[in-house]
């Protein structure tokens, strides 16, 4: 067995996981998840590491393979993460994407050319060679994401794809093992990109698909176990939601009763989902719970507050402070489970990654914790959690329900959150759900839900005028809340839900359609 690498930033868990799979060598992209997920979706084990962290300790790992990532900076930019050429001489293939072809690149000789122009979204791609990873494959479109291009790669290399902005779109090193290519193939919209990782996995890096669910179990649960060790108790942050009831269910396999779930009710719920926390885990799950009844706590706490993230960090403190109230009231009660997902760590920001938005259970979280986190889903997408849902068991209606973001209504009232506004809200949004599930739509959208910014406008309703408050219906499709798309809801159905909401919710007094994709726009509003 390898030595468990010393890097701070390195998870120990690697050790044991990381050989025969490939590793993601981050430059600080928003999407460097994204790639160890397809790569995991192809049933080989993936995980990312620090773009800094050194190459003997990488090679510990004995990874099959490494991926160089994308990132938001030029190449040229002052302190933009640099390669260390030493990564490229471990004798195991390597993938260059974006980013991560330029900086390979420039450490084996070759050119990047600060262009000035961009090339962004969907773009028509010339194959010029397929003797290696485009064999056979459709690669006439990708996804571009980027400003600088590789204009002359290094010696050794042949270009073998290009387009109209970018002369090395593509280039390969098969005597070495090096690979790169300016497009995103871990995104949806480079539509033969699995193939791509796929032919990387499988002829380049010669992996075996054996890396499935029961595997996340089994490694979350061993390292909870030296976690948290033979005596400690744990309390976890029960929401209702896939997210904190899979990690509920591993901690509770990793250490029994010693886990007691406290659920915080913190008035931010839809129509009565406090009850039905309660209920659906009470009936499901042999674990104690404790059911906190915080909502005056919380409005208080949110009285006069406007800005997002103070919203997110008052919530996130919040939450913590009662959590750690709980813990007293347990002997030995040092740990915290939460159910994080790697999509609120990356918009939350990173040493590398930008901040988008603080999630309450990431970047809204107090410094000064009394308690020890435990995370078992961090580096998982929604979907992938999904998946471990279904092996352990949960049912169907929680392994589906669609996410639901723990400041709840909070970051959906746009403005200061007040008990009207939150009655007008979950009203409507009883409405929209209803109405979505009647149309047998709630699987197939990734997200639904109404929005209420604070304003008012003039309407007329029994030939008399209103001021009311305007409701705005928010559907998106996506597949790991990284990039969505807005949903094409029909249009019979969108007049359903506007007419209902405007008879049966005082106080609004009309509907609008939210047509923002992410990005742009993030899929909450705050």
């Amino acid at each position: 067995m390898a030595a468990t690498p010393a890097h701070p930033a390195l998870d120990p868990a690697l050790a044991a996981a990381a050989p025969g799979g490939v590793l993601v060598v981050d430059f600080g992209a928003q999407y460097s998840q994204l790639i160890a997920r397809r790569i995991r979706e192809c049933r080989v084990f993936s995980a990312v590491v620090p773009h800094d962290a050194a190459p003997e300790e990488i090679l510990a790992l004995r990874p099959a393979g490494l991926v160089l990532s994308g990132g938001p900076a030029s190449v040229y930019a002052p302190g933009a993460p640099s390669l260390d050429r030493r990564l490229l001489e471990l004798d195991i293939p390597v993938l260059g994407i974006c980013y991560g072809q330029q900086a390979m690149a420039l450490a084996l000789g070759g050119e990047v050319a600060r262009t000035g122009a961009g090339e962004y979204g969907k773009t028509p791609l010339t194959v010029r060679s397929r003797d290696g990873m485009f064999g056979q494959l459709p690669a006439e479109v990708c996804w571009m994401s980027h400003r600088d291009a590789v204009s002359r790669p290094p010696d050794g290399f042949t270009v073998t794809a290009e387009t109209t902005s970018s002369p090395v779109a593509a280039m390969e090193n098969p005597a070495q093992r090096m690979y790169g290519v300016q497009f995103h193939p871990e995104v949806v919209h480079t539509p033969f990109g699995t193939d791509l990782l796929k032919w990387f996995l499988f002829d380049a890096c010669d992996c075996a698909p054996t890396w499935t669910a029961t595997h996340v179990i089994e490694e979350q649960v061993e390292r909870i176990r030296a976690q948290v060790g033979d005596t400690a108790r744990v309390i976890c942050g029960l929401s209702g939601g896939v997210d904190s009831a899979v990690a509920a269910l591993i901690v509770h396999r990793a250490i029994g009763d010693r886990l007691t779930c406290v659920f915080v009710d913190h008035g931010l719920l839809r129509m009565n989902e406090g009850e039905q926390v309660e209920a659906a885990f009470g009936r499901h799950f042999g674990v104690p719970l404790v059911h906190v009844r915080a909502q005056d706590h919380f409005a208080a706490a949110l009285a006069g507050i406007t800005e997002p993230e103070e919203k997110r960090k008052t919530i996130g403190r919040e939450f913590i402070r009662i959590f750690e109230r709980e813990a007293e009231k347990l002997k030995d009660a040092r740990f915290l489970v939460q159910g994080t997902l790697y999509s609120d760590v990356i918009e939350s920001g990173s040493r590398d990654a930008a901040k988008i938005k603080s999630h309450h259970n990431v970047g809204g979280l107090p410094e000064d914790m009394a308690v020890e986190l435990i995370e078992p889903l961090r580096q998982l997408f929604k979907d992938e959690v999904r998946v471990v849902g279904e092996e352990l068991g949960l049912p169907e209606n929680m392994v589906w329900r669609q996410p639901f973001p723990g400041p709840g209504l909070a970051i959906r009232i746009i403005g200061e959150v007040t008990l009207e506004r939150l009655d007008i809200l979950r009203k409507a949004d009883f409405v929209l759900q209803e109405e979505i599930r009647r149309a047998g739509l709630y699987r197939e959208l990734w997200q639904s839900f109404a929005v209420l910014p604070a304003v008012k406008s003039v309407g007329v309703q029994g030939d008399e005028r209103t001021y009311a408050y305007p409701i705005v219906i928010r559907a998106v499709t996506s597949d790991d809340a990284m990039t969505a798309d807005w949903a094409r809801l029909p249009y019979d159905l969108l007049e359903r839900i506007s007419n209902r909401i405007i008879n049966e919710v005082d106080g609004v007094n009309r509907v609008a359609l939210d047509l923002t994709s992410k990005p742009p726009g993030t899929i909450e509003w705050e």
